[in-house]
């Protein structure tokens, strides 16, 4: 296991809770720089610390090695970034009780690296750094500062590291294209897996299962609203052509038993015996919130192409 430190001020309310992080691969002027690299050397499993607006705000666990992977949306953040990348899974839990190392510097600067460093000696951050390994002595120190919630969050995320799914016959398709890069490939196949750069971006619209509202990730699928057969290679990885729905919610809405409307009513097709719905304990009449534009648009297909009335 090794621990990093990740500086997240623009992006920490994107990041934290889609499950990611992002860099460029290289500086504005094109030239390597150290700490994207770093996103590299990530390992499943390994620690890292969330630092924000002065504080350790979450601590988050790796659930898989960097990718190549285009920007995320993030909005009007990072418009001077290249629009490809490192996009390495993780998944954090905020802490109950944020530390700020200014305030626990004198204990901290004697651990300090003496190369790629996040902190200064005064206990401020270096915004310049962004991703930087922390030496096993200072994560000691950190970790006894952050407190009994520390073992907590790490032991629970851990479990939630997963395996690699076996290749089906759709992605062995894809690896054997030859329109498109390699970058391309890898990221398509995640989308089909409902991993990479598409369940980040879904992510970034949806926090929840609509229907049963569980929000532990570990439990959901980031499931294609416009089926991926249907689907231009834009669109397989469009965050807005995604929901995160509990499995059995994304069997029914796969097989277009369920769907909804813009307004989030829930439909429900008269092939789907009501007495499933009920042992589920979903009720037939319910309202899961409203979608946005572009949500509604995939929806619409959904309704009109995929929905069994």
């Amino acid at each position: 296991m090794r621990y990093w430190w990740v500086n997240q001020n623009q992006t920490y309310k994107a990041e934290v809770p889609g499950g990611f992080l992002w860099s460029p691969k290289t500086r504005v002027d094109g030239a390597k720089n150290r700490f994207y690299e770093n996103m590299r050397l990530v390992e499943p499993n390994d620690v890292v610390f969330s630092f924000c607006d002065t504080y350790i705000k979450a601590v988050g666990v790796a659930t898989d090695r960097a990718a190549t992977a285009p920007k995320p949306d993030f909005g009007k953040v990072g418009k001077e970034w290249s629009e490809e990348g490192w996009l390495v899974p993780v998944e954090f839990k905020e802490l109950e009780n944020p530390i700020r190392p200014n305030d626990h510097i004198q204990t901290l600067k004697d651990y300090l690296p003496g190369k790629y460093s996040p902190l200064q000696h005064s206990g401020d951050g270096l915004q310049s750094v962004y991703w930087a390994e922390v030496p096993e002595s200072m994560a000691s120190q950190l970790i006894r500062i952050i407190g009994a919630q520390y073992e907590e969050i790490v032991d629970g995320l851990s479990n939630e590291v997963s395996s690699t799914p076996s290749e089906d016959n759709q992605e062995r398709l894809i690896r054997g294209r030859t329109d498109i890069g390699s970058t391309e490939k890898e990221q398509l196949v995640k989308a089909r897996r409902g991993q990479g750069i598409f369940r980040a971006n879904v992510r970034l619209n949806e926090e929840a299962c609509r229907v049963t509202r569980v929000s532990n990730p570990n439990f959901l699928s980031a499931s294609q609203i416009k089926p991926w057969k249907d689907s231009s290679d834009e669109e397989k990885l469009n965050g807005c052509n995604g929901l995160l729905l509990a499995p059995h919610v994304h069997l029914f809405f796969d097989k277009g038993l369920v769907s909804f409307t813009d307004s989030g009513d829930l439909l429900t097709s008269s092939h789907l015996d009501r007495g499933i719905l009920k042992a589920l304990g979903i009720a037939s009449e319910l309202n899961v919130g409203s979608f946005n534009k572009e949500q509604a648009a995939f929806l619409n297909y959904h309704g009109t192409r995929v929905f069994k009335t």
